[in-house]
């Protein structure tokens, strides 16, 4: 009679476990482009994000604050600057701002591609500067302290400042692809574990 329970308690376990596994898949997230900078230009920051149809060309345009990559068949310039300004020969994507204030003796300027099935979630933490996010598709979801923001296919989101504890969910019904944006502290560590309250 035990081990006929044992066994029943076995097989039901392997009938739960991929509903367990689609609920915990991982929410990727891999740099794209960055770099280091010293300065940062005085006043209110936006992220520009425009296309353009060559490598070189996004190349010729960019500012000492301009990030170029190659992404899903298309080239893209992440440039940091003022609002309403745009690039020679760029399609405009979207402007993402004002950005929360950073002070730091060195700036690491970074764009990741990131995101994931319905139901990934990042692991709660926090970044030395401000993260932005431009959503390409499904639905992003951030949690915080101060509440909860979402976002969808071809919305942007201005995150908090530096060490406000998040996570990041893939809330939609489909997958989410998105970029997230940072300006940060370049001599701290670039994510630390956290705790939502």
């Amino acid at each position: 009679m035990m081990k006929r329970k044992l066994i029943a308690a076995l097989v039901s376990g392997l009938l739960v476990l991929p509903s367990l596994a689609t609920a915990q898949q991982t929410f990727s997230v891999k740099p794209l482009v960055e770099k280091k900078v010293t300065e940062l230009p005085a006043g209110d920051l936006f992220w520009r994000i425009e296309t353009f149809d060559s490598k070189e060309q996004a190349q010729a345009a960019a500012g000492p604050l301009g990030l170029v990559a190659e992404y899903e068949g298309k080239v893209w310039l992440f440039e940091l600057g003022r609002a309403g300004e745009a690039s020679k020969g760029g399609k405009r994507v979207a402007e993402i701002g004002p950005l929360p204030k950073v002070n730091a003796s060195q700036y690491l300027l970074r764009i990741n591609e990131a995101g994931g099935p319905p139901g990934s979630v990042t692991p709660v933490h926090t970044h030395p500067g401000s993260e932005a996010f431009y959503v390409l598709a499904g639905e992003l979801t951030q949690r915080t302290p101060q509440g909860v923001a979402r976002v969808s296919a071809g919305q942007t989101l201005v995150g908090h400042a530096g060490d406000v504890p998040m996570e990041v969910l893939s809330s939609g019904s489909s997958e989410l692809k998105e970029f997230a944006l940072f300006v940060v502290d370049a001599t701290k560590p670039f994510s630390s574990p956290a705790h939502l309250h």
